[in-house]
């Protein structure tokens, strides 16, 4: 538990740091350029994240898609996101989010009984749509900024803010001390890698397009990522 504890700490002072960092002044503003003052070693980070993806992660994602059913997959991507459930609801809780934080509490007892453990998304039938939550968009609720545009080894486009959310939702998972507790990192790790794969096979296409048809795929995908986070932060409203 000492380890879990520094490690709070640590992600505590870098949420502050990226409060003090300058930044955009509203994430909804428009009018802003990306900052991106690390952008050669970001570049360098993106084209080793492109080698292994296609040394590794599209290939393992092609074979995903061809030995497993589309059933199958989707059962799987259910079931890791019931268990992600405890860290959209307390997301959505910290935001203030009232409804949302009842639609995840629902789609959770639901798909957690009538779903078989979420393997189905009997909620979903019910009414009761799928949305994520991160500590990234808690932080950007509260006033945190964004600060520098960051492209981290493996995970992929980030920022100051998003990669400090990323390790706080790692202590807002009970899963973390469930499989802390019972020598079970190693699940952990194979749910995350499995997640990542799924992710990967229903992108295939659409990167393969992205990438043939752009004269620079780096600034692409940091622009596609910076209005995906804004959406996100938004829930999907308009901009004020």
């Amino acid at each position: 538990m000492r380890r879990f504890g520094t490690m709070v700490v640590a992600v505590m002072l870098l949420a502050f740091s990226a409060s003090s960092l300058p930044a955009q002044e509203k994430d909804a503003d428009a009018d802003y350029e990306i900052s991106d003052p690390f952008e050669s070693f970001n570049r360098t980070i993106f084209d080793f994240n492109i080698f292994l993806d296609d040394a590794i992660g599209k290939p393992l994602a092609e074979a995903y898609t061809n030995v497993l059913p589309e059933a199958a997959r989707d059962s799987i991507r259910n079931f890791i996101r019931n268990l992600n459930s405890p860290v959209v609801l307390a997301n959505d809780l910290l935001q203030g989010e009232g409804e949302r934080a009842n639609d995840t509490l629902t789609r959770f007892l639901v798909n957690s009984t009538l779903g078989l453990g979420g393997l189905f998304d009997v909620a979903f039938d019910m009414g009761y749509s799928y949305h994520s939550e991160d500590f990234g968009q808690t932080l950007a609720v509260y006033g945190v900024k964004e600060g520098p545009y960051l492209v981290l080894p493996i995970l992929g486009p980030s920022s100051m803010r998003g990669a400090t959310g990323k390790a706080i939702d790692t202590f807002l998972n009970p899963l973390t001390y469930i499989a802390s507790a019972n020598d079970g990192e190693i699940w952990l790790y194979g749910m995350r890698g499995t997640s990542a794969v799924d992710f990967r096979s229903r992108n295939i296409e659409t990167l393969d397009q992205l990438k043939r048809n752009s004269l620079d795929f780096y600034s692409l995908i940091r622009s596609i990522y910076d209005q995906h986070r804004r959406n996100e932060i938004l829930n999907g409203k308009s901009e004020k």
